[in-house]
């Protein structure tokens, strides 16, 4: 394939800075730009070596010292030969070199054009190929673990026994027909339907995990609702460790949503703080309430945060329990679990409780309740508990085996459709190429998962996500 080039590094100055180049031409290339120290061609030097030397512009000049490597096809990243430059991190330099580069006949790398054509060249699946930008931008230790799992082929290992099993039935089936003569042991009813009896538990398996598989990739949306003046933006602040939201003793201070990420319990949460939910005259601020309402019915986790227990002696008006009252119905009214969090514990003392008995039988109570301080920090501890509890991060020989996107999930539950229904068929007693459909289908969707049998689009949207250089 033709010669790319791309910078791998960041934009900004940094202490180490690398260009990658790929396929034909390669060290031919790297000999205009790089002249080794002890004088032996680049090409000709030990593979998967640095050495030092001199980095050259499209003119000869020298810009820089630093090291090259080498990577000859098949043994690289993208199973053409390959190499890189490691130059000091300056921008002026990289971007030199790179010049040179493309003048010495490489072009500009598109984003992910590395991968993919590692991809391409069967040094890896899709979905290690998705595991590769999963790994860049995890934001979790966890999901840093899961991604370098995946890209080790964590996920295919998993598929492996279902596709054999599948692909025995069709080809033994392909067998007997084709080659009737011969003395081919045809695959039996009994035997049919244990593999696809195991493919069908070991997909199901497979889809049980797209939940943590989905807050391990990208978090949970959670919003902190309460009326106004609460504690919901000092709630806030505690769990970013800085002041990311204004607090005032004001009601009503904050009139729009505020987002921040922060890791809670080892979850990441995609935290909302929004507008105090109550009826308001104030246009601006019954816009931040509509958007608030908006935000607590997109949020996968809710927490409702209330300084009721602040001063039960102090007089409140009837408005203010209309509100909470209503607020709280809402809450046991909807699927979301929620948490109710009694804040200002620094202020009651108090370290536990409950609502209580609540509305009617349909009304559904907090998954827990917490009291805790935002200025203190006591009481933070057992709201992480709690979130933790609710977003279980599951067994770690897990990492590598789960769902974390939207087309492996409907890939693998296309697979175990075609699967049931080719295990409905047998028990129906159909003829035996009606299951042998079913068994192609739940193929050809596990292949869309690998890569074997991906359509071109969906290649390409795959490897648009990626950045240049990768």
């Amino acid at each position: 394939m033709d010669l790319i080039a791309a910078i791998a590094t960041g934009a900004a100055a940094s202490a180490i800075g690398i260009l990658r180049l790929s396929g034909d031409g390669c060290f031919a290339a790297c000999d205009r730009v790089f002249r080794p120290a002890g004088g032996r061609p680049f090409g000709d030097q030990e593979p998967r070596k640095l050495v030092m030397g001199e980095m050259l512009d499209s003119r000869g000049r020298v810009v820089d010292r630093g090291m090259a490597v080498r990577f000859p096809a098949p043994h690289s990243y993208t199973g053409e030969d390959s190499a890189e430059l490691h130059c000091h991190g300056s921008p002026v330099v990289l971007r030199e070199l790179l010049s040179a580069l493309l003048a010495a006949g490489a072009r500009q790398a598109g984003p992910g054009e590395f991968t993919r054509r590692a991809f391409l060249n069967g040094r890896m699946d899709l979905t290690q190929a998705e595991a590769v930008i999963d790994l860049i931008d995890a934001e979790t230790a966890a999901a840093a673990r899961n991604a370098a799992a995946q890209l080790d082929g964590g996920l295919r290992r998993v598929l492996e026994p279902i596709q054999s099993s599948l692909l025995d039935i069709a080809s033994r089936f392909y067998a007997v027909v084709d080659y009737p003569d011969e003395d081919i042991e045809d695959v039996g009813p009994r035997e049919t339907a244990a593999a696809l009896r195991a493919a069908d538990g070991a997909l199901t398996s497979l889809l049980d995990t797209c939940r943590r598989g989905r807050v391990l990739k990208r978090g949970v949306r959670a919003a902190i609702v309460g009326l106004p003046n609460a504690g919901k933006s000092s709630l806030l602040n505690a769990l970013a460790g800085y002041d990311r939201a204004i607090v005032t003793d004001v009601p009503g201070t904050t009139r729009d949503t505020v987002e921040e990420s922060v890791l809670c319990g080892g979850v990441l949460l995609r935290l909302i703080d929004t507008a105090g939910l109550r009826d308001t005259e104030d246009a601006v601020e019954r816009l931040g309430v509509e958007r608030s309402r908006r935000a607590l019915e997109e949020a996968e986790l809710i927490l409702l945060v209330s300084d009721i227990n602040v001063d039960p002696e102090a007089p409140r008006p009837q408005a203010y329990w209309e509100d909470f009252r209503r607020l709280l119905d809402q809450m046991g009214r909807q699927k979301t679990p929620w948490i109710y969090v009694a804040s200002k514990r620094d202020l009651t003392g108090k370290t536990a409780g409950s609502l209580g008995a609540v509305g009617d039988p349909g009304w559904h109570g907090p998954a827990a309740y917490v009291s805790l301080s935002s200025v203190t920090g006591e009481g933070l501890e057992d709201l992480e508990r709690a979130v933790a509890s609710l977003f279980p991060a599951g067994d770690s020989s897990e990492a590598g085996s789960l769902l974390t996107d939207q087309r492996q999930e409907d890939a693998v539950r296309r697979a175990r459709d075609a699967v049931r229904r080719g295990r409905a068929a047998l028990e129906a007693g159909l003829t035996p190429d009606a299951v042998l459909t079913d068994a192609e289908e739940a193929l050809d969707a596990l292949g869309e998962l690998t890569g074997r049998t991906a359509r071109e689009e969906i290649v390409s949207a795959i490897f648009s996500r990626f950045c240049v250089g990768k």
